[in-house]
C-alpha cells in the first residue's frame, strides 16, 4: 500500500464539507456553482445516466476557462482524427463548465469533475468507464491517476506544463507524487523546459509538441467590432488584461500619485479582470478613486463612450474583442507574484504585451515572446504604464510590435493537429452498444 495516498485520501475525504461550504459561497455570485454538485461526488440523475457510451467515451478534462478553449481546439482535431467519437467534458469552475457547453454535439456528456476522493473517483470511472481520459495542462490528481490506473484507463497529460514552484512542491512530497506522475500513460509538453521539470517527476514524457493556445482562431466578428471601437476613439487604448487581486490597485496608484503624466494621462485604458465575481469589486475601487468607469455591460452593441478614464470589461467570451480595440496591453498576473496569464491570444489578435516580473506559468512563452518582439518585459506597474503608454504613442514601434505579435502567433501553429493524432493512436474505442 501507498501509505502517501492513503494520506491524502484521507485529507481529501474530511475536506469535502470544506468544499460544500466553498460552493455554496461562490454561488452567491456565480450560480453556476450551485448547479449538479452531486456530480462533483460521484452522484449522477438518472442512475444510469451516460452508460450508453461506456467504453466509447473519449473523456477530455479542462478545470477552469483558459483550458477549456484550449481543449476546443483539441477536442476539433480528435473529432476529425477519432470520426463518431463521443465526448465526456469534465470541469471544475463555472465559467469552464458554461464555455464547455458550446462545445458538445449530440450524443456527448458534460459533468463536473469528481472530487479527488478515493469513493468520487470510483462512481465516476463506474459510471462512464471512459476508453481514455486525457487531462489539460496540470491537471494531475493523486486519486484520479490511481483510479484510472487500476480501472485500466489510459489517462495522458496534453499540452503539460510544470513551473518550477509546482515541481518543487511536488519533489517534497516524491511518494505520493512520484508514482502518481509514473502512472500517466503519456505526456506531451508544452515546451522543453516543461518537460525537463515533468521528467524530473517521472512523467512519461513522449513528445514537446508546443503550445494548443497557439491555433486559436479569434472570431473574425469580435475583431472587427473591436477594431471600429480603436478607430473610433480619439485616444490610443491601452488593456490591463486578465488582472488579477491587487494589480488594480497597483495601477490606481499611478492616478493617486499623479504619475500619469505625459502620454500615460493621453491614453484610454481598459481593464478587464481575470475572474467575473471580482468585476464589482474593481469597478468599485474605480470608482472610489475618482475615476470615470464605463462599464462593457451597459453600453451594448453601440459604441463605448469616449469621455471616460476607464472601460471595465465585465463581460466573457470577449477577449478577442477587447485585444482587437487595444493598441498595446499590459498582462495581468504579471505584477503580482501569481504567474502571469496567457498571452497568445493577445498575440493572435496583434496585441503586444508589456510584462511584470512574475511570468512563471508560462515562462517559455513569454520569453519567446519578447525575444519576437510581441512583447516587453520591465520591473514593475509604474515602468509597465509608462511604457505601454509611449509604445501606444509609437506608430512606427507600435507597427513593428503588431506585426511581430502576429507573427510569433501564426509560426508556432499545428500542436492541436499533432496533439490528437497522438492520442487517435492509443484510445482504442469499443464498438457502439446497440439498443
Amino acid at each position: 500500500m501507498n501509505w502517501s495516498l492513503a494520506a491524502y485520501s484521507v485529507l481529501a475525504w474530511a475536506a469535502q464539507p470544506l468544499l460544500k461550504r466553498k460552493l455554496r459561497r461562490r454561488a452567491q455570485a456565480e450560480p453556476g456553482y450551485a448547479e449538479a454538485v452531486p456530480e462533483r461526488f460521484g452522484h449522477y440523475t438518472p442512475p444510469h445516466f451516460g452508460a450508453d457510451g461506456k467504453g466509447q467515451w473519449v473523456w477530455v478534462h479542462a478545470v477552469s476557462l483558459g483550458e477549456t478553449r484550449a481543449a476546443a481546439l483539441l477536442i476539433t482535431e480528435l473529432r476529425a482524427a477519432l470520426p463518431g467519437m463521443r465526448l465526456l467534458l469534465t470541469n471544475g469552475t463555472a465559467t469552464g463548465r458554461a464555455q464547455g457547453r458550446k462545445l458538445l454535439q449530440p450524443g456527448d456528456v458534460q459533468v463536473w469533475q469528481p472530487w479527488d476522493s478515493r469513493k468520487a473517483v470510483r462512481r465516476f470511472l463506474k459510471q462512464f468507464q471512459p476508453a481514455i481520459g486525457v487531462l489539460m495542462e496540470t491537471e494531475v490528481w493523486p486519486n484520479l491517476v490511481a483510479g484510472c490506473h487500476q480501472a485500466g484507463v489510459p489517462l495522458v497529460l496534453a499540452n503539460a506544463r510544470l513551473n518550477a514552484k509546482s515541481q518543487a512542491g511536488a519533489q517534497r512530497w516524491p511518494s505520493l507524487f512520484l508514482p502518481c506522475y509514473a502512472a500517466l500513460k503519456a505526456v506531451w509538453a508544452q515546451s522543453e523546459q516543461d518537460a525537463q521539470r515533468l521528467r524530473s517527476l517521472g512523467a512519461p514524457v513522449r513528445a514537446v509538441l508546443g503550445n494548443l493556445k497557439f491555433d486559436v482562431q479569434p472570431d473574425a466578428g469580435l475583431l472587427a467590432q473591436g477594431t471600429a471601437w480603436r478607430a473610433a476613439s480619439p485616444r490610443p487604448v491601452v488593456i490591463m488584461a486578465s488582472s488579477r487581486e491587487g494589480e488594480e490597485e497597483q495601477w490606481i496608484a499611478q492616478w493617486v500619485g499623479r504619475k500619469f503624466h505625459g502620454v500615460a494621462g493621453q491614453c484610454q485604458w481598459l481593464i478587464v479582470p481575470r475572474h467575473p465575481q471580482r468585476f464589482e469589486e474593481v469597478h468599485a475601487l474605480l470608482e472610489s478613486a475618482g475615476l470615470s468607469v464605463a462599464r462593457r455591460s451597459q453600453w451594448g452593441s453601440s459604441l463605448p463612450p469616449m469621455d471616460v478614464d476607464v472601460w471595465l470589461g465585465d463581460s466573457l467570451g470577449e477577449m478577442p474583442l477587447y485585444y482587437a480595440a487595444s493598441h498595446v496591453g499590459l498582462l495581468g498576473g504579471s505584477f503580482e507574484p501569481l504567474g502571469g496569464q496567457n498571452l497568445i491570444e493577445a498575440a493572435a489578435c496583434a496585441c503586444p504585451m508589456v510584462l511584470g516580473p512574475h511570468t512563471f506559468n508560462f515562462a517559455q512563452a513569454s520569453q519567446n515572446a519578447c525575444e519576437a518582439g510581441a512583447a516587453f518585459r520591465v520591473l514593475d506597474m509604474e515602468q509597465g504604464v509608462q511604457l505601454a503608454a509611449a509604445l501606444a504613442r509609437d506608430a512606427q514601434g507600435l507597427d513593428r510590435a503588431r506585426h511581430a505579435a502576429l507573427e510569433f502567433a501564426q509560426s508556432h501553429r499545428g500542436a492541436a493537429k499533432a496533439t490528437a493524432q497522438a492520442i487517435a493512436a492509443i484510445v482504442c474505442l469499443k464498438p457502439a452498444r446497440t439498443p
